[in-house]
């Protein structure tokens, strides 16, 4: 059932755009032989698919209640005003984007965060800035 490649065909898809746009999601549609709308629905549940642009780094930090009660909104608030940026914004050089998401299934980590698919646990914002820091200059060697 062609059905079964929707997941990985929009991963395939945004990893070529940076994002899940509305031609990728019609894309995924025609070959998999799905509803566009139902591809859309697939790409909108799942914290993994960003139906808009973002950073070169995708910072995603758990805010569900259990991580919550082990300081994520703080550190959430944290990263965003070290950062500069809005929720769900991207800063202004363009290197980050920084939402929160419910359970990334880390709880006992917690505070974490999801970058680009990899996870970064036990944080607190010494680490979080050595990170940010590390990232900065990956970002600036790739210019």
């Amino acid at each position: 059932d062609k059905r079964s490649a929707v997941m990985p065909m929009l991963y395939i898809s945004q990893e070529e755009y940076g994002w899940v746009s509305p031609e990728g999601i019609e894309e995924v549609a025609v070959i998999c032989e799905m509803d566009p709308t139902q591809v859309k629905s697939i790409a909108g549940f799942y914290t993994m698919y960003s139906e808009k642009t973002k950073g070169k780094y995708w910072l995603q930090v758990c805010t569900d209640l259990p991580c919550a009660l082990r300081g994520a909104d703080e550190f959430h608030k944290a990263l965003k005003a070290e950062l500069d940026v809005q929720e769900g914004g991207t800063t202004a050089d363009g290197i980050f984007t920084v939402e929160h998401v419910m359970c990334l299934a880390a709880c006992d980590k917690a505070p974490m965060l999801q970058c680009n698919f990899h996870f970064h646990e036990s944080l607190d914002m010494d680490k979080m800035k050595t990170l940010i820091g590390e990232w900065r200059s990956e970002a600036a060697q790739k210019k």
